[in-house]
């Protein structure tokens, strides 16, 4: 059955699986790997005991993990909830068919829905099948590497961070282990290990008598075993710590640290923050993402994670960030001013952030633009032209933090007048890859035909996306990939969420010579209480920010809003003016309604009607919100409870034991002599019975408070050696005295004249009384609480347990060789 073998390939492969933890949001997918590795171990050792041929090996193997999962997935419509049946085949394959969906449509780490779950667990099954062939019953153990690696190959490919060092020194060292037990068992399968004479250190003096048999023992192999543990160490450090020190290798350099110049800088490299984006807005749960209050009077503002000032054709990213020392925003250190800024009306706006402890891996500050001074513990940095606030080792979960920021009011007189771009702004910001199609630089032109100023061909282009170019907010649309996705999304499908939205107002203000890029965040949310607000996963948003001298960079809001697109965006007032398609000088005019179904253009973002359900429509939040945003006291309670109980399990486990030993005593009377009458009378319990259950209760209470109980002891030596070690008083003596006499006579006496049943069960009663005034108050509760005789007891049953499950296996193993000789 080779079970060392069988044990070896189930924990390499789930050392192995460990390598998949950066694709998904918990841990919970690694119990159901887990499950599906003892599955089909169980079945190749079932294969192996009935001397099937290799080939059903992986059947069995296969049949064991759909036995799995049809009882963990579709045991409602299963045979006896785990005999396969129609029904449940097909309840799988469209528990299958949802994972697969979900899982093209969240991005990586995807939420842990069943049909993922079971995919993960098939999957790992699978790969416990191809190893169990190759390692066990084919050994080629070094083949069996293949399917391990291949687990690994799977979040290199999705995630931009791949593996960390350590899972993969876990996975390794699986695969070591794996060797060893196989090389182990080749070995062993030569025979007994060949042993010679051991050689007289010294030869022996003339006249001296003769050594004895000279001693057998075997070849001295130290030596060779702690060589091969230092070249498999050896080469698992190189394996792992060589890679990860050599710069270029690691997308965050050398152990994760960030590629150091000569001037003391790490560049600050993240995984795509817009691959994040559509993995907040489609989560099944609407889940709290921070809550902060704001003294701003005209509403909250958005806040601001990302600046994305790249465009390559495909997908907008952030240049490099260059970070040093005197970047950081600690100390109550002012932070350099936004650009562009000098003639817009601004007002200073304070905003405390609160984010919860569940949001994991946010090395960026959601913070409202622009951000002048930040109070928050850690090391946290700011990057001066984009004035995004990050980290490079600290996540901001579970963190609060005050901003103090600049919140900018332009009139669209200001923005209509501005003109006169820096060289620098308009050479990094109007940047266009040569491959955009010419179909985009058509339309954005077609779009803004007789536009005056920057300002009237920016809004031309939010009213295009927003009213007049009949596009539909759709978050099943998938994100853009290529220079012909955005193509599609202008001139074809017209469906999407803000990602396209944003990236082609973005792409096309560049074509027009604005200045543009694209800002990531979060909108606003909705208020629970007067200046509380709340931001939810499905709050997560990118927009574009332009550029105008004397304004500095401006939000714009192409995304559709409301109830029939992003339910908390709001276009600023700015953005709404009336245009007028004759010449002009652009200046201020007054604002026209708001072309969104999401209600009046002129609410401010505190606004009612910008508040809204689960579904995404206006409304006011409700008494459930307010509930989830703050404490609620229910699961701490039921945790509370469940610690409770299950510090009471051990306890009560005892108290039902000793209750069981006596009423088993009791209900066990002593059968007549041969030839006796029977009265009708009830006997007495049988006086030996009653003195073992007295001296296993005296043992069991001994073992509770601390005390040295030993088994080699005759009962009368116990008794003495306790009466010594505790200062018992008189009747605690007396009652142990009498204790150990009647088990020695039980023992070896056949006449047992011991005392009776109920006068053994009081003096039992007073010994552990006795027992407990020795000892001290910590022995004393913890053999009221956790008996540590429990604990034995619980290990003698898992044992008998064991041993009944190993005999009925053996009987199961020999079934068919009895069939065969009936036969």
């Amino acid at each position: 059955m080779r079970i060392r073998m069988t044990v070896m390939a189930g924990l390499a492969t789930l050392a192995g699986s460990l390598g998949l933890y950066p694709l998904f949001e918990r841990a919970g997918w690694f119990w159901a790997g887990f499950g599906a590795v003892l599955a089909v171990a169980g079945g190749g050792l079932l294969a192996r005991r009935l001397r099937l041929p290799a080939l059903l090996n992986p059947v069995f193997g296969l049949a064991a993990l759909l036995l799995y999962l049809d009882l963990v997935y579709a045991a409602g419509k299963a045979w006896l909830w785990l005999i396969p049946s129609p029904e449940s085949v097909r309840e799988l394959a469209d528990l299958a068919g949802e994972g697969w969906r979900a899982a093209n449509r969240y991005a990586a780490p995807v939420p842990l829905v069943p049909g993922i779950t079971m995919l993960t667990a098939t999957g790992i099954g699978l790969v416990a099948v191809l190893v169990d062939l190759l390692a066990v019953r084919l050994r080629r153990t070094a083949t069996a590497g293949l399917p391990l690696l291949a687990m690994y190959s799977v979040p290199a490919a999705v995630r931009e961070d791949g593996v960390g060092w350590l899972a993969f020194g876990v996975g390794a060292l699986g695969f070591l282990g794996l060797l060893m037990a196989d090389a182990r068992e080749r070995v062993g399968g030569w025979g007994r290990t060949v042993t010679a004479h051991r050689r007289p250190p010294q030869v022996p003096l003339a006249g001296a008598d003769p050594r004895p048999d000279e001693e057998m023992v075997r070849p001295d192999a130290a030596g060779l075993a702690a060589s091969g543990r230092r070249i498999a160490i050896g080469a698992v450090a190189v394996a792992v710590v060589l890679p990860a020190a050599v710069p270029g290798l690691q997308p965050r350099g050398a152990f994760g640290l960030g590629g150091r110049s000569g001037q003391g800088t790490q560049t600050v490299t993240t995984p795509d923050p817009l691959v994040s984006l559509k993995r907040e807005l489609t989560r099944l749960d609407d889940s709290i993402v921070l809550t902060y209050q704001t003294d701003d009077p005209e509403g909250p503002d958005y806040l601001r994670l990302y600046s994305l000032d790249r465009f390559d054709g495909d997908r907008w990213t952030y240049s490099p960030l260059k970070s040093s020392s005197k970047d950081r925003v600690a100390g109550g250190r002012t932070l350099p001013p936004p650009p562009g800024l000098s003639i817009a009306r601004t007002h200073d706006v304070t905003t405390t952030v609160r984010v919860r402890s569940e949001v994991k891996n946010m090395t960026f500050l959601p913070v409202p633009y622009a951000p002048a001074e930040v109070s928050i513990k850690g090391d946290w940095r700011v990057h001066a032209s984009s004035l995004m606030v990050y980290s490079l080792r600290d996540s901001a979960g579970g963190r609060s933090y005050t901003v103090r920021s600049v919140r900018t009011d332009p009139s669209t007189g200001q923005l209509a007048a501005a003109g006169g771009y820096p060289a620098e702004i308009v050479s990094h910001y109007t940047a266009v890859p040569k491959n955009i199609p010419q179909q985009i630089r058509r339309l954005a032109e077609q779009i803004t035909a007789g536009s005056a100023t920057a300002l009237t061909q920016a809004v031309r282009l939010q009213r295009w996306f927003t009213a007049t170019g009949g596009f539909t907010y759709d978050l099943s649309a998938p994100a853009p990939q290529r220079g012909s996705d955005l193509v599609d999304f202008l001139l074809h499908s017209k469906r999407g969420y803000c990602e396209q939205f944003a990236a082609s107002m973005a792409l096309m203000a560049r074509i027009l010579g604005i200045p543009s890029r694209v800002a990531m965040g979060y909108t606003p949310g909705g208020e629970v209480k007067p200046g509380e607000w709340v931001v939810r996963s499905r709050d997560a948003h990118a927009w574009p920010e332009l550029f105008f001298p004397g304004s500095g960079w401006v939000r714009f809001e192409p995304t559709p809003a409301g109830a029939g697109g992003q339910g908390t965006a709001v276009a600023p007032p700015y953005s709404r003016p009336a245009i007028s398609t004759g010449g002009g000088t652009g200046g201020e005019v007054a604002p026209e309604p708001d072309p969104s179904p999401g209600g009046p253009a002129t609410a401010s973002p505190g606004a009612g009607d910008r508040h809204r359900n689960d579904e995404g429509a206006g409304g006011t939040v409700t008494a459930q919100d307010d509930a989830e945003s703050g404490f609620t006291p229910a699961p701490w309670l039921a945790g509370a409870l469940l610690a409770l109980l299950l510090m009471g399990v051990p306890m009560a486990l005892r108290m039902v034991t000793r209750r069981r030993r006596w009423t088993a005593l009791a209900s066990a009377p002593v059968p007549p002599p041969p030839g006796a009458r029977r009265d009708g009378t009830r006997a007495a319990p049988d006086p030996a019975g009653a003195a073992h259950a007295a001296w296993r209760e005296m043992r069991a209470d001994a073992l509770d408070h601390g005390l040295e109980w030993r088994a080699s002891d005759s009962p009368r030596a116990t008794a003495r050696r306790l009466g010594e070690l505790l200062e018992l008083d008189t009747a605690s003596a007396q009652a142990l005295t009498r204790i150990a006499r009647a088990e020695e006579l039980a023992r070896y006496s056949r006449s047992c004249s011991a005392e009776p049943a109920e006068r053994l069960r009081a003096d039992v009663k007073t010994v552990r009384a006795g027992f407990a005034a020795s000892v001290g108050r910590r022995a004393r509760w913890r053999a009221r609480l956790l008996p540590p005789s429990t604990v034995a007891q619980t290990h003698t049953a898992f044992r008998a347990a064991g041993d009944r499950a190993l005999e009925a296996t053996a009987r199961l193993s020999e079934l068919p060789a009895r069939l065969r000789r009936r036969g």
